[in-house]
């Protein structure tokens, strides 16, 4: 019966801090239940903090300005003397931005039809090439894709804004036939794109429930230096890890999730940031368990704050290393003791950890390594905000839409690229029957450099 009063107590407590749980199914009044140090647990104020460097928008060079208008002063003052302008004053300058209105440009091609005097067979007139028998130009697909596929908009929501901000009437079938349309554009690039993970050093990876069909189904985000890749598949497994990092990966974030399992965990880097949430667990169930998950969560803190002393490069790889050599034998000595400090669950979670202990350490010897999964955690985060509202996608049709639009957005991001000049490109280039842009920059991006 105590056993069973622990096991429904550690539920009650199961949140986004402690599990695996989002933050969206915490109540608003849970509290974080990772104990601060004494001194430390103050609430930041909102906004820029003391110190913060202040950041004003920069004026745009002249050639970019469509109208100059001379502001001169009152030409006489408060107590009735006259004000001259004094030229030598440098003008203090405002810059206001205004979008006109908008107007769509309409194209009517007139087809004509001709007859064959031999045999009276009847020949439409010929449309131009990248013509296509649809009411939408290029660009407005693209804007249609985007709203849907990288702003989350709904259909009937796309119908709106068409209506409203260019006035177009759309069906929902015509948006609906776009997406495809679109997705069928990007098709090729985004292949490419997920060619390219496979031959990079360092990949994260992350998977979040998804529904097509209504039947429940997984999207897995990928995350390089320069691309980012969303698949659906209806498998969580292993198999699906592999079509996405290829057979011979190089050195992949992840969790803890068992369908990493089956890579070297020399290979591997674990998120501690999901580690701090096991820890938090252990340190919540009290007795021994208590005392391993404070230790550890010290030992973590510790950690974090050097580490980001290394990437502001105030502190050098070398040192942080040198310094990291006592917790790596502390944080695993806790958990070999973990593993009969006589608490089952404990055990069991010390043991999975030790299983690929090498994977906890990775990033302190190879650069480009995080020491967390963030970087896939906030792609994959969009993602899960449009399954919530959409409750995923109704065929596969729409699976691959979301995975193209998904990889074409987030990739556009990391390389600074305008997203609706791309897709419009694209576009023109599938309608044309030529190779569409790629996502694969020509010369791989380079990360932030890290103190040497």
């Amino acid at each position: 019966m105590k056993k069973r009063i622990e096991e429904l107590e550690e539920k009650l407590r199961a949140s986004s801090r402690n599990s695996s749980k989002p933050p969206s199914s915490d109540p608003p009044d849970k509290k974080d239940n990772k104990k601060k140090k004494k001194g430390k647990g103050k609430k930041r104020r909102p906004g820029g903090q003391p110190g913060h460097e202040a950041h004003t928008r920069e004026l745009l060079p002249p050639e970019e300005v469509d109208k100059f208008v001379r502001c001169d002063p009152v030409k006489q003052c408060d107590c009735g003397g006259e004000v001259e302008v004094d030229e030598e004053q440098e003008a203090q300058h405002l810059q206001t931005l205004e979008i006109p209105s908008l107007k769509p440009y309409v194209s009517q091609y007139d087809q004509y039809f001709g007859i064959c005097c031999r045999c009276g067979k009847h020949h439409p007139g010929k449309l131009p090439e990248g013509v296509g028998e649809d009411m939408l130009g290029p660009r407005a697909k693209a804007i249609v894709s985007i709203l849907s596929g990288k702003y989350h908009l709904s259909k009937r929501g796309i119908q709106e804004i068409m209506h409203d901000f260019f006035g177009i009437e759309l069906s929902l079938g015509s948006v609906s036939n776009t997406e495809a349309r679109v997705s069928d554009a990007l098709a090729e690039p985004v292949e490419e794109a997920k060619e390219h993970v496979k031959d990079q050093k360092v990949a994260n990876l992350d998977e979040s429930g998804w529904r097509e069909k209504k039947k429940r189904a997984w999207l897995w985000v990928a995350v390089t230096t320069a691309v980012t890749v969303f698949i659906i598949r209806c498998s969580r497994g292993a198999k699906v890890a592999r079509e996405l990092l290829g057979e011979d990966p190089g050195i992949v974030i992840s969790d803890r999730f068992s369908a990493y399992n089956y890579l070297d965990p020399q290979g591997r880097q674990l998120c501690w940031a999901h580690l701090e949430r096991d820890f938090i667990k252990l340190m919540e169930r009290g007795g021994a368990s208590e005392g391993i998950g404070e230790a550890l969560l010290e030992y973590s803190d510790s950690m974090f704050k050097w580490w980001h002393r290394v990437r502001d490069g105030t502190m050098s790889r070398k040192k942080f290393a040198k310094k990291m050599e006592p917790v790596r034998r502390k944080v695993e000595a806790l958990l070999e003791y973990g593993t009969v400090c006589g608490h089952s669950k404990t055990q069991e979670t010390c043991k999975e950890i030790l299983k690929v202990r090498d994977a906890l350490w990775t990033f302190i010897d190879v650069r480009g390594v995080e020491p967390t999964n963030n970087a896939a955690e906030r792609a994959i985060r969009p993602a899960v905000l449009w399954r919530k509202r959409s409750f995923g996608t109704e065929s596969q049709r729409g699976s691959l839409f979301v995975e193209r639009m998904m990889t074409v957005g987030a990739t556009c991001k990391q390389q600074d690229r305008n997203v609706l000049d791309y897709v419009t490109c694209a576009i023109k280039a599938h309608m044309n029957h030529r190779q569409a842009p790629s996502l694969v920059p020509g010369q791989q991006l380079v990360q932030i450099p890290l103190a040497a």
